[in-house]
This record gives structure tokens, sequence and C-alpha cells, in this order.
């Protein structure tokens, strides 16, 4: 049977069984039992309608259908695929995948526009959210925790478009890391003994780069005694310790009121005497206050911010402060962010797909009105192999960290030759 000809066999097997659901019936039912008694609705339809299917054809059918019933559609496939980190629906016949930093071009395919905006309603409508001509664009997650934004017509000309980063069930280990060469275990090391030592720590890099994925590796070195808040837009942080209070920013309603921001939730969480306060991306006037939080007792806090370098992360930063309009002179500005956050790491997205860490930079104080930094380590391109992959060097600066002795008073001494020692990646 013609792909054509499939589709409509499918779409009238739909029809019918979306007449026959009973879905309060249904509601009522474990989802084992709900998918078998769906199974066999559509098995029923399947003899009624005497359709020349062979097995594998009927097999493909009911699984498609059941995935439109209790999944999301064409999409169910791809996120059962592990090995896929980004799903971009361009338009309704046109998805990509990115599958170990690559993009590819996929055959999933929508019935029609509408079918794409069921499915996009079907996930903001699981976390409360809405979608529609008045409000044509919106950030959502899955239950995984993959976080997804969908924006429609009259915004979108060819469409509904949607974009889902994939999050996995577990976040990578510190091993993987060093199996995947995304760190050299002398940088892991030093990162690792700043984070137990309460070191503030601001991680820097472009869209896709891995900053979250790296947030939750660093996180997961803080000590379960203490009490962490984390603050979001859309929740995608996975901290493995159990004393952590989950925060998330909330939209506006349809008449444009009750929207919470990120300035307004870190406020509120300077009340709920947490250690640490970690914020999945600073990236608006929140900054001002999470630079007075790091300074006030909330030492060892980490975020996250979209920056090309680690310098043009400090600029980015004193940009967002002045959204607060306070009234702050420049150079206060500044001395806030020397004082409050001692080490920058930036990570990139290699052209191989590959994600690593370039660099790990230390603010050292103010130099007049600029604030003086050095590299610790970072990472130098040599070119590609042949096997496509990117080669270089995690290159040590040959400097010793000014940190070091805040990592000595909390009882953590790092041999001298860390701060030496390249490590080639092939």
């Amino acid at each position: 049977m013609d792909i054509q000809s499939f589709d409509q066999v499918k779409s009238g097997i739909h029809q019918q069984l979306l007449s026959q659901l009973d879905l309060e019936k249904l509601s009522i039912l474990t989802p084992v039992r709900a998918r078998v008694a769906v199974s066999g609705l559509i098995q029923d339809i399947v003899l009624k309608e005497k359709l020349l299917l062979n097995g594998a054809e009927k097999e493909k059918i009911q699984s498609e259908l059941l995935d439109e019933v209790f999944g999301l559609g064409p999409l169910e496939p791809l996120l059962n695929d592990h090995t896929i980190s980004d799903i971009l629906v361009n338009r309704k016949d046109l998805v990509y995948v990115e599958r170990r930093g690559v993009l590819e071009k996929t055959d999933i395919k929508f019935r029609d526009d509408r079918h794409l905006l069921q499915i996009i309603d079907r996930i903001v409508g699981a976390v409360g959210r809405r979608i529609d001509e008045s409000t044509p664009m919106v950030d959502a997650r899955l239950a995984d925790g993959s976080r997804v934004n969908a924006i429609i017509p009259p915004l979108a000309l060819d469409g509904p478009s949607l974009s889902i980063r994939r999050f996995g069930g577990s976040p990578l280990t510190a091993q993987r890391y060093l199996e995947y060469k995304s760190i050299s275990p002398e940088m892991l090391e030093i990162l690792a003994s700043a984070v137990r030592a309460r070191i503030s720590i601001l991680i820097s890099g472009g869209t896709g780069a891995g900053k979250t994925t790296f947030l939750n590796l660093l996180s997961s070195y803080i000590p379960a005694t203490e009490r962490l808040v984390t603050i979001e837009d859309a929740a995608e942080l996975q901290i493995q310790q159990e004393n952590v209070v989950r925060l998330e920013t909330r939209p506006p309603n349809v008449e444009g009121k009750g929207a919470i921001r990120q300035r307004q939730l870190l406020i509120n969480s300077l009340r709920m005497r947490p250690d640490r306060i970690i914020i999945g991306e600073v990236r608006g006037e929140e900054a001002f206050d999470m630079l007075q939080a790091m300074n006030t007792g909330h030492e060892g806090s980490m975020a996250t911010i979209h920056a090309n370098t680690t310098r043009d992360a400090i600029s980015r930063l004193e940009s967002m402060v002045a959204m607060a309009n306070l009234s702050v002179q420049e150079k206060a500005v500044r001395q806030q962010i020397a004082s409050a956050v001692s080490v920058m790491v930036q990570v990139s997205r290699m052209s191989d797909g590959s994600r690593r860490v370039v660099a790990i930079s230390e603010i050292t104080g103010m130099e007049g009105d600029t604030i003086s930094m050095q590299d610790i380590f970072t990472f130098v391109r040599h070119g590609v192999g042949p096997n496509g992959r990117v080669v270089g060097v995690f290159k040590p600066s040959g400097i010793r960290a000014k940190f070091s002795e805040k990592l000595r008073v909390a009882g953590i001494v790092l041999p001298p030759e860390i701060f030496e020692k390249c490590t080639e990646v092939e």
C-alpha cells in the first residue's frame, strides 16, 4: 500500500475510533488497561471494515493511533529515541532532529496544520498554559523536563512551529563528561572543589552549548546538607539533592495579568532560608538581586547566562543590572559583580556537534573601573581530525587560582600540578 493510501486508511480508522471512544470510561482505567481497550477497538474497526492490510500495516496503524490517543502523535517515535537531543518542527510536513550534534531531516509529517496545533495544545495544556491567536507563542515543558517552545500564526507565516529541547531521564555524570572529552579531569576537579567550597559560579555559552546540562553536573557536588532553591522560566534542571524547592515563573493570563517573573521569585526565595540559589538562566533585571544574594550569605549560588565569552558574560550582566532601573553607578555595579562572582565557565558547541568546556576564568577584582579576570584553563583548538572530530588541548594558563585560599580554608587542598597539566583531545 502506498503512503497516500495508507494515510487515508489510517485517517478513516481514526475518525471511527474517535466517534466510538468513551473518554469518561477510559479516564478511570489504568494506562495499561486503557491502551489494551483502545487496541481492541482499533482491531474491531479493521475487521469490520474488511480492510486489506498486511500484518505490518495493521501493527503500524495500531501503534500510530495509540500514539495519537495517549501520546503526542507523530512525535512519539522521536521522543522515544534517546539519541535525539532536539526535535524541530518547522511546519506540518518538515521536521528536523538533532542527533549527536548534527541536524537531520526526518520523514515525519502531520496531517495538516490543525493536527499539529492539536499536539501543541496537548503539550501546553498539560502544564496549565494556553496558545491561541491572542497568545501565539508559549514556553512549556514535557513530563520528562524537556523544554518546549511553540509559535503559531499570525506570527509563524508557514503554519504552527514547535521546538523541543530534549532532556534525558537522568543527568550526565562526571564520568560520561570525561569519556566524551568535554572537560579534562583537572578542570573538573577544580570546579568540583569550588562548588564544595561555596564559591559562586556563572556558566556562560551560546544556545545549545550545554549550559544547563553542565549546571546539573556541577550542582551534584553541592553537599546534601544544604537547602537549595531553584528558579527557572521553564523547569528543566535535574538537581539530585533531596532538600530542594523548585520554583517556576508564570506567564500572564488572558487579560495580561498575573505574570510572575524571575525577579519576584528570587526576592521571595530569600525569605525561604536557602543556602544556595540556582537560577536556570539569568536574563533580566533579576541579575541585580542575584548579585545581592551572592554578596549577602548565599555564596556558592550558580546560574547560566547567554554569552560567547566569559568577558562578554560580564558585559551582559552589567546590562541586565541596568534593566532594574536602580540608578546605580556603573563602577558600583562592577564592584558588585567582582565581589559576587568568583568563577566563570564558558561552554561551547564545536563544529562536530560536541559540547566542551572551553574556558575556566577567575574574576580577581577591580583595576580602576575595570573588572580584572584571568584564565585558569582554556581549550585550544588545533583543527579537525580525519574522523571529522575537533582536536585540541585543554591547556592551563600556569596561573594558580586566587580562590585556592578559599579552598584551603574549606579544608580542600589541590596539588600545585593540577594547574599545570595539559590534556590532549584527539
